[in-house]
C-alpha cells in the first residue's frame, strides 16, 4: 500500500483511539505487525497544547517512520495552521478526523458533523493540503445518517483536493458504535476513486478482515477496538492473509513478556502516578478472556506502585502457565462459523 512517497510494510493500519493508541501501544502493534499506526487525535487548537495530555500525543520521539498524526477540527485556516505544527514537530503524514461520532467531537462542528456540510469538508481538505507538504489522508463515516450516506461525494471531494488515501467506518455519524458495519458504501467507494482506501469497522478477526478486503477491493484494513487487549491481531490476520490459516497462537510466555514490556512503557512515557492507572485499563483488556482474569483485575485495579503491578502480572501469567503453554486472544473462528451454520443469513455485510 502506497500513501505519498512512503510504501508500507502491509495493508494493516491501527486506526487512532483516544486514550488508546499512545506511543507505547503504538510500538507494541508496530512489533506485532500493524504496517501503519496513526496516533491519538488531537485538537487543530494549538492554544490547548500546552496541557499535558497533548504534550504527551505529539511526542513521537524515537519513532519510527512514516509517523501519522490525526488531527480534529471544523475551521480550515486552524487545521492547516495544526497541520503545519505537527509537521514541525515531527509527523510525516496529516490525517483530518471526520469520523469520530463522540457528542464533545460533534457539537464543536468536527468530527463526523462535518460530513453533513461537503462544502465545508472541501474548504478544509483545500486549506490542509495546501498547508503542508507531506501527505494527507482522511478518516470519514458513510454519511450524517442512513438516510444521507454521502461518502462517495466525500471521497469525490477528498481525491480532488489531493487527499492520498482514505479510510471509512462503515457507519454513519448517527450510527456512533450501534448495530453492524456495512461494507458496500465502502466498495461503491473503491469503485469510484483512484486513491488508496482502507476499510474500518467491526474487523475483528484475521478472518473478517479477509472477506472485507475480498467484498470491497479496499487497500487495506484499519483496526480499532479489536487491537485493544489484543496487537496480536496485527501479527495473526497478516498470517492468515498469506497462508490462509491461523498461526499458532501465542506462547503464554511471550504473552507475558508483551505485557509487561507494555506496562514498562507506560510507567516511563506517564510518570509512575498516570501509568500505573493507564496501564488498569490496557490489564482489562488483555485479561477480560483469560481464566481468572475477573479475580486478577479486581485485585490489580487496587495497586498504587509499578513495583506491585509487576509483581501481580508476574504471578498470574505463572498461574495460566502452569496449565497451559499458548493462550489465544479474540474468538477468532467464530463468525465464520456462525456463517456457515446459516446464523448471518440477513447480516448486511453477506448480503
Amino acid at each position: 500500500m502506497q500513501i505519498g512517497p512512503y510504501t508500507l510494510p502491509n495493508s494493516l493500519i491501527l486506526a487512532p483511539m483516544a486514550g488508546v493508541t499512545d506511543r507505547p501501544f503504538r510500538r507494541l502493534c508496530r512489533d506485532l505487525g500493524a504496517g501503519l499506526l496513526v496516533s491519538e487525535m488531537v485538537t487543530s487548537d494549538t492554544r490547548l497544547w500546552n496541557s499535558r495530555k497533548s504534550r504527551q500525543r505529539l511526542d513521537h520521539s524515537g519513532e519510527p517512520g512514516p509517523v501519522s498524526v490525526q488531527i480534529a477540527g471544523g475551521e480550515p485556516a486552524m487545521l492547516a495552521d495544526a497541520a503545519r505544527a505537527n509537521v514541525d514537530h515531527g509527523a510525516q503524514i496529516i490525517d483530518i478526523n471526520m469520523g469520530c461520532p463522540a457528542k464533545k467531537v460533534c457539537k464543536r462542528a468536527a468530527g463526523s458533523a462535518l460530513l453533513a456540510d461537503p462544502d465545508l469538508v472541501a474548504r478544509i481538505l483545500d486549506a490542509v493540503v495546501a498547508a503542508v507538504d507531506v501527505p494527507v489522508t482522511l478518516k470519514i463515516r458513510t454519511g450524517p445518517d442512513r438516510d444521507h450516506r454521502n461518502a462517495l461525494e466525500i471521497a469525490r471531494i477528498a481525491e480532488a483536493a489531493g487527499i492520498q488515501a482514505l479510510a471509512i467506518h462503515g457507519r454513519t455519524r448517527a450510527d456512533k458504535f450501534n448495530g453492524d458495519a456495512e461494507y458496500a458504501s465502502i466498495a461503491q467507494v473503491v469503485a469510484a476513486v483512484n486513491i488508496p482506501v482502507m476499510a474500518n469497522g467491526d474487523v475483528d478477526s484475521p478472518e473478517k478482515a479477509k472477506r472485507v478486503l475480498e467484498s470491497t477491493g479496499a487497500g487495506g484494513i484499519m483496526i480499532g477496538r479489536a487491537a485493544q487487549g489484543n496487537p496480536w491481531i496485527f501479527r495473526d490476520t497478516l498470517h492468515y492473509l498469506e497462508h490462509g490459516s491461523l498461526p499458532a497462537a501465542p506462547f503464554v510466555t511471550e504473552v507475558h513478556d508483551c505485557v509487561q514490556q507494555h506496562l514498562a512503557e507506560l510507567h516511563q512515557f506517564y510518570g509512575e502516578f498516570m501509568g500505573v492507572r493507564i496501564a488498569r485499563k490496557h490489564l482489562g483488556w488483555y485479561t477480560q478472556n483469560l481464566p481468572g482474569g475477573e479475580d486478577f483485575r479486581r485485585g490489580f485495579n487496587t495497586l498504587e506502585n509499578a513495583a506491585d503491578q509487576r509483581l501481580a502480572i508476574e504471578q498470574f501469567f505463572q498461574q495460566i502457565n502452569a496449565t497451559t503453554d499458548r493462550v489465544r486472544f479474540g474468538c477468532y473462528g467464530e463468525v465464520s462459523a456462525r456463517k456457515k451454520n446459516g446464523a448471518l443469513a440477513d447480516d448486511p455485510f453477506f448480503s
